[in-house]
């Protein structure tokens, strides 16, 4: 996309932000988990603009050692932001052995995944609970479109500034916004199996971003894959379903 239009989203987006802390909690803060990637990074300095550092706070969440937290601490002393650490680590280790030991039988593999992203998100809302905050989701539109992300986990938030934009378009907002490079080009990794995002989706973000924009796709394969991924994990993106009885409510709603 070209620049100047993507300065013009990226515009857009943060007086969007704004509308939403003035209908939602004005004076409120904006909560951001860190983990030292790109949408996480985008998304505290879009909050930055929209907001004043003072009214950001990022939280970094490793689960034990975390190898590439110095990225994370790159991002909140570039922003100059208050922040905080909160090791999960022994959280998620005694909620595996808790359910382990209640089912009496071991977790999935899928389970033991989605654990931590779940506490870090529990996580998110304790500070900001305690910080008049508001929790941003900072999921992107790519990763939305092929379901990649834990339900009630990094999909759950207060309000999602990024979306709308594809990884290349997130790219371009945090080049625009100034943001070191090592975090903008940093590989995306979802630190909990130790695989990169493309390795686990099976392609590469380029070729979901050209397909979402333009619905152009050389490798019918990999078409098929993410028409199935897409379809399949589109109840991510709702709160849930809800059974309507069609008993009238008289209350204004």
């Amino acid at each position: 996309m070209d620049n100047e239009l993507l300065r013009g989203h990226m515009n857009d987006c943060i007086n969007w932000i704004r509308e939403f802390f003035e209908l939602n909690g004005p004076g409120c803060n904006a909560i951001v988990g860190i983990s030292g990637g790109k949408d996480s990074s985008v998304a505290a300095a879009l909050c930055v603009e929209a907001l004043g550092r003072d009214r950001v706070i990022g939280v970094l969440m490793p689960s034990g050692v975390q190898p590439d937290i110095d990225a994370a601490y790159t991002l909140v002393n570039h922003l100059g932001i208050k922040h905080f650490e909160v090791n999960i680590g022994d959280t998620v280790a005694a909620l595996k052995s808790a359910v382990t030991e209640g089912m009496g039988s071991e977790l999935s593999v899928q389970s033991v995944t989605n654990i931590s992203p779940r506490v870090r998100m529990t996580t998110l809302y304790a500070v900001a609970q305690s910080h008049n905050g508001r929790v941003v989701n900072t999921c992107n539109l790519s990763e939305d479109w092929v379901g990649y992300s834990t339900r009630y986990g990094d999909a759950a938030g207060d309000f999602s500034p990024l979306c709308g934009f594809t990884v290349d378009e997130v790219k371009g907002i945090g080049r625009l916004l100034n943001l070191p490079d090592v975090l903008v080009d940093k590989v995306p990794i979802d630190g909990l199996c130790g695989k990169t995002d493309e390795d686990n989706l099976g392609f590469k973000y380029a070729t979901l971003d050209k397909y979402i924009r333009t619905g152009e796709i050389e490798d019918e394969g990999i078409k098929e894959i993410i028409d199935k991924k897409h379809k399949a994990n589109l109840f991510k993106l709702k709160y849930m379903d809800c059974f309507d009885p069609k008993i009238p409510v008289k209350a204004k709603q």
